[in-house]
């Protein structure tokens, strides 16, 4: 364990993390800026409306993904979780995934900013998740989706909050998740992220990274085995029957792969994994540069969400 691992330093650096993302994201046309990320994939077009859905935690701005003209009248609605570690908001990042899912699979996409670390620390992220989630399946004929057919979805952290609406849903009163998307998710932080081990020698996220978004996000170690951080986790033996269907996507050269591929394990003795792909060749947040492997990977994401919300269309 560095110094990078206790919560005062971990805070500290995930602000100054988040001073250079706000950066980033505001360079004209830069790399990691907004515009950069709307420019991605431009056949895909961009017809949006931005809205506020209240919660038990703060507000949560969304964005709006329509689907094209001539989808059904009240199309299915995909809620996508942005990555970041918990800690920087980057809802930007997504917008080709969103872009690309919203013509793919035909349905609204709600792209959500949730509250991050260290100003939010756990719980509230997956806390304020499940209220958005919640909120969509309830006013869908005011906004114009069919609530009554879901999929929650995300990249990395997101991939984690989407895993712990997913667990939420089914430990309570729903709503009912037609499929959960965990792409290249962190599922596993009671096992210190220097224990993991990547297949090649320097990965993506590197083990510093991982302290301080783990600390930051959950400042009590004891906490990081709690179901909803860590549902790969030796401490959580809950029966996960009934859980929603899962697509789950790793990347072979991820420091998180192995944590995901034992959540798979587990889904799949569920009976809730429908698919396990691993993406060759590739590291964490591989679709980002890589156009090639995310057309394929957003494609067959695409088509896992079709299948799941046709299977739950009126007859």
């Amino acid at each position: 364990m560095s110094i990078l691992a206790g919560p005062t330093v971990a805070a500290l650096a995930a602000k100054t993390m988040q001073s250079l993302t706000r950066l980033a994201s505001r360079r004209s046309g830069g790399p990691g800026s907004t515009a950069a990320w709307r420019a991605r994939f431009p056949e895909y077009p961009r017809v949006v409306t931005e809205s506020t859905i209240p919660t038990s935690v703060a507000p949560a701005p969304v964005t709006v993904y329509a689907p094209p003209t001539g989808t059904a009248t009240r199309p299915p609605v995909h809620v996508n979780f942005h990555g970041g570690g918990y800690v920087m908001s980057m809802p930007a990042m997504d917008d080709a995934l969103c872009r690309f899912l919203a013509v793919e699979a035909g349905v609204v996409v709600v792209n959500v900013k949730y509250v991050v670390a260290p100003q939010h620390p756990f719980p509230a992220p997956p806390i304020q998740a499940y209220d958005v989630v919640r909120w969509v399946a309830e006013h869908g004929a005011e906004h114009g989706w069919d609530g009554g057919r879901l999929t929650v979805g995300g990249q990395s952290a997101g991939g984690g909050l989407a895993a712990a609406v997913a667990r939420q849903a089914h430990e309570g009163a729903g709503p009912p998740i037609a499929l959960q998307v965990l792409h290249y998710p962190p599922l596993d932080l009671a096992t210190p992220v220097r224990d993991k081990k990547a297949t090649v020698d320097k990965p993506v996220l590197r083990p510093w990274m991982g302290e301080i978004f783990d600390s930051a996000y959950v400042q009590a170690p004891r906490e990081r085995a709690h179901r909803l951080v860590s549902p790969a986790g030796a401490s959580d033996t809950a029966d996960l029957t009934g859980i929603a269907p899962a697509l789950v996507i790793t990347a072979e050269h991820d420091l998180l792969r192995n944590e995901a591929v034992r959540y798979a394990e587990r889904l799949d003795a569920a009976g809730a994994l429908v698919e396990h792909h691993d993406v060759a060749g590739a590291d964490h947040g591989y679709d980002a540069q890589d156009d090639e492997k995310a057309r394929f990977v957003y494609a067959l994401i695409a088509r896992h969400i079709a299948r799941a919300t046709d299977a739950q269309a009126p007859a």
